[in-house]
Formats: C-alpha cells, structure tokens, sequence
C-alpha cells in the first residue's frame, strides 16, 4: 500500500484523462459541432453544448462503472473487450489519421441530415460523435481495470469520476467556444491537432490490444 493512499486515485485520474480526452477529440468535435449548429442562435448553441456535455458524462460513467456488469451477463471477458476494443480504437485512428478532413467532413455531413430534429444534443452529437463505440470501449477497459474492494477500490473510483468530470468540462467548453478555437487555430492548426490526436488514438488502441493479447496468451505461457 502507498504511504499516501490519495496518490491511487491521481494515478487513476493520470490514466483515464489522457485516454477519454484522445478517443473523445474535443477539438475535432467542436469544429463539428460548430458546423452543425451554424444556424442557431448563440443561446441555443450554448444549450446544446451543455447538454451534450451532460450527456456525455452519463455515457462515460455508466461505461466506467457499469460496463464490466454488462460484459460479465453477456458471458464476455476483459481479454475479449481489450482486444476487440483495442482493434476498433486502433482502426478509428488510422483513418483519421490519415485523412481527417474526408473523416469530419463525413461526420459533419451525417450530424447535418439530423438537424432539424428536436434534439440533436444526445443523437448525433453526443452518440456516436461524442462519446461513440471507441470511447465506451476504452471507458469500459478502464473501469474493468479496477483493484479490490479493499485494495483501493475507493480511491480508483474517485480518479476515475473525476477524469470522466473534467472530460465533460473539456468538452462543454470546447463545444461553447467552438468559434473562437476555429479563429485561434485556422484550418491549418485544426488539422495539425486533428493529425496529433489521431496519432494519440491509435497509440491507445494498439496499447490497448496489447494488453488484451497479453491477458489471453500470459495463461497459456505460464502453464507451458
């Protein structure tokens, strides 16, 4: 046990931060927010922002927190989780890799046949453009990571939420202040970020699948 038991739930914040914050993409998802909300007022902007914020929160915690449930009813390992998780990450960065604008324009283009629905802050903007399949996969493989109850389970818990709590503050406020980021960065700031963050997403996919490849093949090895 450390000397200092809060340093567990720093540790868990420095793990789930870095990871939400690259498969969520806030930058790249203000410029789509802020394409698909060009036509609203400033008022309603802001109101969509803070919903989709809010909404996102409830998709990064019921993944942190209920998702190993979920998996454990459906007969599905952890293994399983990280490795296909960690292929859908991985491809999801490639592409967008590279060719990030086709990828937000795409994106862009879908949220845009929606627009003229009543609410368009929970579908599309916040599922799956948002908080999508990558950022439930990487939110669930977080939150299966957990110790033991008695093992700093507490600590864990409080790192997490407060990673997935800042997450949802990074975004409302990207998404609030979608105009002044396009202005501050230019096209091409935004598509020096988009290419960095992509980078980021697939480092985290293939990080991830390497653990999943080592949870199922590290049985079989110690038993040889």
């Amino acid at each position: 046990m450390p000397d200092w038991p809060i340093q567990e739930a720093v540790n868990a914040f420095l793990l789930g931060f870095p990871a939400l914050f690259s498969i969520v993409n806030p930058i790249s998802g203000a410029f789509i927010f802020r394409g698909v909300t060009a036509s609203r007022s400033a008022r309603e902007r802001g109101v969509i922002a803070r919903k989709v914020a809010m909404n996102s929160l409830v998709v990064m915690m019921g993944a942190l927190w209920a998702g190993s449930y979920i998996l454990a009813f459906f007969g599905i390992s952890l293994a399983a989780l990280r490795v296909a998780g960690g292929v859908v990450v991985a491809l999801s960065g490639w592409h967008l890799l590279n060719a990030p604008e086709q990828h937000e324009e795409r994106k862009q283009g879908e949220a845009a046949s929606a627009e003229g629905a009543e609410d368009i802050a929970l579908f599309p903007l916040t599922i799956p453009f948002t908080t999508g399949p990558g950022t439930i996969a990487v939110a669930v493989a977080l939150g299966a990571g957990h110790p033991k109850l008695f093992e700093g389970l507490g600590w864990f818990f409080l790192g997490m939420t407060a990673a997935a709590l800042v997450m949802t503050a990074v975004i409302w406020i990207f998404y609030h202040y979608a105009d002044r980021l396009a202005e501050m960065t230019g096209p091409s700031g935004s598509r020096t970020i988009s290419r960095i963050a992509a980078f980021l997403l697939l480092c985290i996919g293939v990080q991830i699948l390497i653990k999943g490849v080592q949870d199922v093949l590290g049985p079989m090895l110690a038993g040889r």
